[in-house]
């Protein structure tokens, strides 16, 4: 039996390449018997479909702190139901937002509410990911109780090999079962 076996997971996506792999990680938690909701930012939807997300998990996706009928979409009730949440990939526009407390769309409204563990899984290029900013923004997150998932080293869509690739799925969902163990 899986320790994610009833977990309710809220899932943010953001703007990157690695956003591919979030619907195999919506995937693999599904089957791992948790309840997934997706929130995805703007930026994200340039490389994944709420279709997508919606079909694997299930769920709707929440992309905006409001609906297309004018609906609010509760950031506080996702970030209180959740049991943890997964920020995969974690951008570092995203990340520098979320150690420094703003707010400008739904996933970082979510995060400030939520009351669960956060995870990160940074994705961004070698240079970027080597960034002093970078860096400290990860070290700030960390010291608010955030739990980093490291980058892997590969190669890179810049076509560069290093650090900085996106913690594959099965890692990830390693992670959740190993804090829930």
């Amino acid at each position: 039996m899986s320790n994610l076996k009833g977990k309710k997971i809220v899932l943010g996506v953001c703007g990157s390449i690695a956003a591919y792999k979030s619907a195999i990680l919506v995937r693999l938690l599904v089957k791992a018997e948790a309840e997934v909701k997706v929130i995805a930012t703007s930026s994200a939807l340039a490389f994944i479909t709420p279709l997508t997300l919606s079909t694997l998990s299930k769920n709707k996706v929440f992309t905006d702190l409001s609906s297309d009928g004018g609906d609010w979409s509760n950031h506080v009730e996702l970030g209180l139901w959740a049991d943890a949440m997964v920020i995969a990939p974690a951008s570092a526009n995203t990340l520098g937002k979320m150690a420094h407390g703003l707010c400008d769309n739904m996933l970082l409204a979510t995060y400030l509410s939520a009351k669960c563990p956060v995870f990160f899984a940074p994705a961004m290029d070698l240079d970027m990911w080597k960034h002093k900013a970078v860096k400290h923004n990860i070290e700030m997150l960390h010291s608010y109780g955030n739990i980093l998932i490291p980058v892997e080293h590969g190669e890179l869509a810049s076509g560069l090999v290093g650090d900085g690739r996106m913690a594959e799925p099965e890692h990830i969902l390693e992670h959740l079962e190993n804090y829930f163990s």
